[in-house]
């Protein structure tokens, strides 16, 4: 096979020199990347966690308000990342009244919080909030991937505070065949990891995740900008994607422990062993109607690990969405757009 000639390849790399230039223009007048579009406020603060209240979209929303638990590893503006791409919003157009737990950056002294303190603690001081604010018995609860499991462990503690429950990207069962990221924390020594660092640092699990698809999350996206560096939006959305992956806060280190140890290593979840505060989680209480959402492309929560849920509640209105994307597709690519949040919505609002 013959080759590019010597001319084809000086004409390549001078178009790639100019695309280069045009793009250094495009960066140096692009400006603030913000995140977050959405009007809301501030309506409970405890520690570093804050409750947003988002402004609703509707004259009248739906009197049982919403309330989104995020992941603990990553920021929860993934729910509201632009104006095209937000969740948030599409539950908002739907006629929700949505509230979300902002977890805020963990530091040096938060690194003795455990597991009940943000379970028991945390989401239990803002299910309490929205009951007296909304004056109800119950309240209709989402969790984000960690945020899944989180809320999971609140439900089955707590049942009559929960109407409705939707788990999105939810990891339930932490020993699937598939699940390259217990299979990478199996073996790790997660005493001496927390015991020498104390919170662990963001950027080292950030690093762990990055891993799992080095060509494509390290490599081939940057190559790839190389071509959309004359499109401002299409940049600007491109960087608001890094500013989402990059912005990893600590995590505190004795719940990194319990989580690492209990879920990933032991998985504890799915059998019915995880204690929180002397109080034993079992899935079976989680009798109120469940929506389970998750990817079929995804990497971090494989959808057998997801779909465990429906042999372990105890639920006999239990619902399952999937969606042809990945973990990251299922919040911000537009065809999740135009299906998630209308069948959250809808599966809400018809109970």
């Amino acid at each position: 096979m013959i080759g590019p000639t010597p001319a084809q390849i000086t004409e390549e790399l001078r178009h790639f020199q100019a695309r280069l230039t045009e793009g250094a223009r495009t960066l140096r007048g692009l400006g603030p990347i913000e995140t977050g579009v959405l009007p809301r406020d501030p309506v409970y603060q405890e520690d570093k966690l804050v409750l947003y209240r988002y402004r609703p979209r509707v004259a009248e929303p739906h009197p049982v308000p919403l309330l989104i638990v995020y992941a603990l590893v990553n920021r929860p503006y993934m729910m509201d990342l632009q104006e095209d791409r937000s969740l948030i919003r599409g539950l908002l157009d739907a006629g929700l009244d949505v509230y979300l737990i902002d977890w805020g950056y963990p530091d040096a002294g938060d690194r003795h919080l455990s597991l009940a303190d943000y379970i028991l603690r945390y989401i239990g001081h803002c299910v309490h909030h929205l009951r007296e604010h909304h004056q109800r018995d119950s309240i209709n609860l989402a969790g984000v991937c960690q945020g899944g499991a989180l809320s999971l462990c609140f439900t089955a503690l707590h049942p009559e505070k929960i109407r409705n429950l939707v788990t999105m990207v939810t990891p339930v069962d932490f020993h699937t065949p598939d699940n390259v990221l217990t299979h990478l924390i199996r073996y790790v020594d997660v005493d001496l990891l927390v015991d020498t660092l104390g919170n662990l640092p963001g950027q080292l699990l950030n690093f762990t995740f990055l891993s799992l698809s080095p060509f494509r999350l390290a490599g081939q996206k940057y190559v790839d900008l190389v071509d959309i560096l004359d499109d401002a939006q299409t940049v600007k959305n491109f960087l608001r994607m890094e500013k989402w992956i990059f912005d990893s806060p600590d995590q505190a280190g004795e719940a990194f422990r319990q989580f690492a140890k209990d879920f990933f290593q032991q998985n504890k979840l799915v059998k019915g062993d995880v204690v929180i505060d002397g109080q034993r989680v079992d899935l079976h209480n989680v009798t109120m109607p469940v929506l389970n959402v998750y990817a079929n492309q995804d990497h971090l929560v494989p959808p057998a690990a997801s779909r465990a849920l429906a042999g372990c509640c105890g639920s006999r209105d239990y619902s399952e969405l999937s969606f042809e994307g990945g973990h990251i597709g299922i919040y911000v690519s537009g065809r999740a757009q135009r299906k998630i949040p209308p069948a959250i919505a809808a599966w809400l609002l018809a109970r």
